[in-house]
Parts: structure tokens; C-alpha cells; sequence
């Protein structure tokens, strides 16, 4: 089973929980909730913090757990779509916000898991019972924000169909557009997976609606922040 990377704090026993999860095993995670049933809205009480040595990182995904977290967060940055649904019908919150402001959607659009078709699935099915594709977190940030930023054409894609709005702005004016056509930074960014994935996120932003004009809070239009010549041709 992962464990977390250092030795967990005391807690309301989710931890442990969150360590089946990210192992998916449905079955054990079902033997939990019917035992300790408040387990389905327990939130995480200390959770990462930018201080010291971090007990809230979990490698297997390699996704942090922050305070105010759910277990439906963290099914969801797992992409294990099962334990959501099974989470879900226990009435478990898909608008549940942690200290930062996400919401289990923020979590799944993120492709720290490495499976495409689990991920598309666990944000097809928030969206379906009731997650905003368009729900913000403190910075402004939106689930498309985060599917573009870690390179997630299967999650864009999931995401436009729920009904995610192509031209959404962050806190900084950005729209997915502008993080898709630069460096946004996340690892493993200048891989040739990393930049094919780049492609098909601009194709699928343009098709929907997505507008190279558009710009940010400093003015900068989408054109404008392009630095690599095969995306110009794309615009």
C-alpha cells in the first residue's frame, strides 16, 4: 500500500483512508465506510504546508493532500473513478473547497496518475453528479487551468465536454490559451510526450472557442506569449 513520504501527524483517521484510495483498492475502501462511515466527510487537518519536512505528499500519484481535504479530493487526484462514484453515493460533496480553494475536480484534471482514460472518466463522472466545471480555487484558477497547465489533452477534452468555458480567466488574466501555448513551468513540460500533448490541448482550445486575441491582466495577448515557432502556425 503507498503511504504517504514521511510519518503522517495524528488525525481523524483519513489518512489511512486516503492511502487505500491511492492504492485503489475499492474493495477495502468500501470495508472502511461501512465501518467508519463519517470517513465520506472527514477533512484533512493539518494537511502540506510550506514549512518543514511535508507528511502530506503521496508518491504512487505524486499529488500533496492539503487541509481541508476530502477523501472525494483524493479519489479524485487519483483518478480512481470507482471509489468517487462510491464516495459520491454516500453523499460525499463534489463542491467540498480545501484551504486553497479546490474542489475535487481541481484535483482530477491534474495528470499526475499517468491514465488518461481514468482520469477522463473520474472528471466525467464529478461533472456528472454535480461538479462545476468552471468552480474556482483562491488563485482563480479553474479545472481547465490545471488540465492545460500539466498537460492533459484527455482532461481538456473531458473537461470542454462538461462544459468547461475555453476562454476562463485566472487570478493573473490568463486564459487556458495563454498557459497553453508557453512554459508553464509543470515538470516534464519539454518532453516530446509533454509537447504533443501541448498540440492537441491548443487544436482542442481553438476548436472550441478558445480566442488567440484574448488577453491578460498585463495586456498580453495570447499571440504575444508564444515563444516556440511550431505553435504560431496554430494560431
Amino acid at each position: 500500500m503507498p503511504q504517504p513520504s514521511q510519518t503522517t501527524p495524528p488525525d481523524n483517521g483519513l489518512y489511512d483512508f486516503v492511502c487505500v484510495i491511492v492504492a485503489g483498492d475499492a474493495a477495502k475502501a468500501a470495508l472502511l465506510l461501512e465501518h467508519s462511515p463519517a470517513l465520506v466527510h472527514a477533512r484533512c487537518v493539518v494537511g502540506a504546508t510550506g514549512q518543514g519536512p511535508n507528511p502530506c505528499f503521496f508518491e504512487a500519484i505524486a499529488h500533496y493532500m492539503y487541509a481541508g481535504d476530502t477523501a472525494l479530493h483524493m479519489a479524485a487526484a487519483a483518478h480512481q473513478t470507482k471509489i468517487a462514484q462510491a464516495l459520491i453515493d454516500k453523499s460525499a460533496d463534489c463542491s467540498a473547497r480545501n484551504r486553497r480553494g479546490a474542489q475535487p475536480l481541481h484535483y482530477a484534471s491534474d495528470a499526475n496518475a499517468g491514465n488518461p482514460a481514468a482520469q477522463a472518466a473520474t472528471i466525467a463522472c464529478l461533472i456528472r453528479t454535480g461538479a462545476d466545471p468552471n468552480a474556482t480555487d483562491n488563485s482563480g484558477v479553474t479545472p481547465l487551468h490545471r488540465a492545460v497547465r500539466t498537460r492533459s489533452a484527455a482532461a481538456v477534452e473531458a473537461l470542454l465536454a462538461g462544459g468547461a468555458a475555453p476562454r476562463g480567466r485566472n487570478g493573473s488574466g490568463s486564459t487556458p490559451l495563454h498557459l497553453a501555448v508557453q512554459n508553464t513551468g509543470a515538470s516534464n513540460s519539454g518532453t516530446s510526450h509533454a509537447i504533443e500533448q501541448q498540440r492537441l490541448i491548443i487544436d482542442l482550445l481553438l476548436r472550441a472557442g478558445a480566442a488567440p486575441d484574448d488577453r491578460d491582466n498585463n495586456g498580453k495577448a495570447v499571440r504575444d506569449v508564444v515563444r516556440a515557432d511550431w505553435i504560431r502556425p496554430l494560431l
